[in-house]
C-alpha cells in the first residue's frame, strides 16, 4: 500500500489521538524527526530498549486500529474514487466546451459520476 514511514504517519494522523502522549511522542520523534532509537532514549531519559519496545507495541496498536476500523483504507479508497470523478468531470467539460459530446454521451458520463459517488457513500 505505502512505504512504512508514510503508512505509520498516516495511521498516526487517523489514530494518534487514541495513543498515549508517550507513544505519540516516540513515533513522532522516530518517523517525523528522523531521530535514532538512541537519540530518542537520551532525549526522554529511558533506555534504547524501552524506546524500541514502545515503538513496536505502538505500531502494532496502530495496525490493529486500522484492521478494526479501516479509516485509512476507506480514506484512500475515497480519494482514488474522487480522482476518477474529477477526471470524468474534466472530460465532460472538455466535451461541452468543444461541442464533441452528444447528450447521450454526457448522460453516460454523469451516470458514471453518480455511480462512483454512491460507491463512496456506501463504503
Amino acid at each position: 500500500m505505502f512505504d512504512k514511514i508514510l503508512q505509520i504517519n498516516l495511521l498516526l494522523d487517523f489514530y494518534g489521538q487514541l495513543l498515549t502522549d508517550k507513544q505519540q511522542n516516540i513515533l513522532q520523534l522516530y518517523y517525523n524527526d528522523d531521530l535514532s532509537l538512541m537519540e530518542i532514549a537520551e532525549q526522554l531519559g529511558i533506555s534504547r530498549q524501552a524506546v524500541y519496545d514502545t515503538m513496536k507495541r505502538t505500531e502494532k496498536i496502530l495496525y490493529d486500529y486500522e484492521e478494526k476500523l479501516g479509516l485509512l483504507t476507506k480514506f484512500v479508497y475515497s480519494q482514488d474514487r474522487i480522482q476518477e470523478i474529477v477526471k470524468i468531470s474534466c472530460n465532460i467539460e472538455f466535451g461541452l466546451t468543444n461541442n464533441i459530446f452528444s447528450n447521450d454521451e454526457i448522460l453516460s458520463e454523469v451516470n458514471k459520476i453518480i455511480k462512483i459517488s454512491k460507491d463512496i457513500l456506501e463504503k
